[in-house]
């Protein structure tokens, strides 16, 4: 790596990336991969519009580490998706860059083989052939955007974009926002903070200008027309966030921000202590102040996988189990099934009626 002792002086290499175009000229978008793609977004418009009267539900493993053990979790989702479909979209979590506060793995995309061998390019193609499997299968997925540059690899393949706790106040992410062809949930802060994501979803919905990438990799000046799909994702903070008084004072100032009333209820992370065994309360919890009358909650997201908890990064990658979790902890598969189907034993006969107002 060359330094002329002002400038690159702690880059120890670079390393020329294939660009999007042609990633997705060895990945190509199939017909069937398009259309279930696109019909995951409407689909997820129409809720926020109020013209689809169903919740959906943003659910799988907390990150992708295992492409076998995805792909069986993909195929029970996507047999349970079909028995709940008339109340219940399901979108499958497919998360491939994980955000970190110090170190850390930092997710499939940028250390495929968990060895830190950072391996990105193949990370990528590893991704995009995945998310093509996923959405030929007839399984829409959501992702969180991380990486600025990832999107323009792989977003032509994702229906819900999440926008992270520690990266909603970022001006980065919300310029990305607003040119994303998907609906986006800010998440609300770490610390419980709303504001954050309600001025994230002001300030996506604009029009904006920024350096990015092009499908050919050259620099370039993005120019958006800002995104009309933001939505708010309660995740907790200092305290669970889930409860009928957070809803009511989030409904409140977004009212006052005159932005609209759809809240997304992130059942993990703070919300429930990041004991995932409490998952299916806080799932009970919404379902209930839906059944009591709220119009508000329009979506879920529940992490889940196919065993639960999670485990540590072994030094013999041999010994990883398989189907569970090596970031935060997952509510087993089982456990997912019935906590899909008990809400939509409970909310069929009530959703309906949501639109009559």
């Amino acid at each position: 790596m060359y330094s002329n002792g002002i400038s690159n002086i702690n880059v120890l290499s670079q390393e020329v990336m294939l660009t999007p175009a042609e990633i997705q000229r060895r990945l190509p978008l199939s017909e069937k991969a398009e259309q279930t793609v696109l019909a995951g977004r409407e689909t997820i418009k129409r809720i926020l519009d109020r013209r689809d009267h169903r919740l959906f539900v943003v659910v799988g493993p907390c990150s992708i580490h295992d492409l076998e053990a995805t792909r069986e979790y993909a195929r029970r989702l996507k047999k349970l998706a079909d028995e709940v479909g008339d109340t219940l979209v399901i979108v499958m979590r497919v998360y491939f860059e994980k955000p970190r506060t110090t170190t850390g793995w930092k997710g499939f995309i940028n250390d495929p083989y968990i060895d830190d061998s950072f391996c990105v390019e193949d990370g990528l193609q590893k991704a995009r052939s995945l998310l093509l499997e996923l959405a030929e299968m007839g399984v829409p997925t959501g992702t969180e955007a991380l990486d600025p540059i990832t999107p323009q690899y792989i977003s032509d393949l994702i229906s819900w974009t999440a926008i992270g706790a520690r990266t909603t106040e970022s001006q980065t992410h919300r310029e990305m926002a607003s040119g994303l062809s998907t609906p986006v949930g800010f998440k609300n802060g770490t610390d419980g903070n709303l504001q954050v994501a309600i001025n994230a979803l002001h300030s996506a919905s604009k029009s904006h200008s920024f350096l990015g990438i092009n499908q050919d990799g050259q620099c370039a000046v993005i120019r958006t027309s800002g995104n009309g799909y933001g939505h708010v994702v309660l995740r907790g903070g200092s305290r669970p966030n889930y409860d009928s008084v957070s809803i009511a004072m989030c409904e409140e100032q977004l009212l006052a921000a005159k932005l609209p009333i759809n809240i997304v209820v992130d059942c993990s992370h703070a919300n429930c202590n990041k004991k995932p065994a409490l998952q299916p309360r806080v799932l009970h919890d919404c379902v209930h102040q839906i059944i009591e009358g709220n119009r508000s909650i329009v979506g879920l997201m529940i992490e889940s996988n196919l065993e639960a908890g999670n485990q540590p990064i072994p030094a013999d990658l041999s010994q990883l189990r398989y189907g569970v979790s090596i970031t935060d902890p997952c509510v087993d598969w089982p456990t997912t099934e019935q906590m899909m189907l008990d809400a939509r034993a409970r909310l069929k006969d009530i959703l309906p009626h949501r639109l009559d107002v």
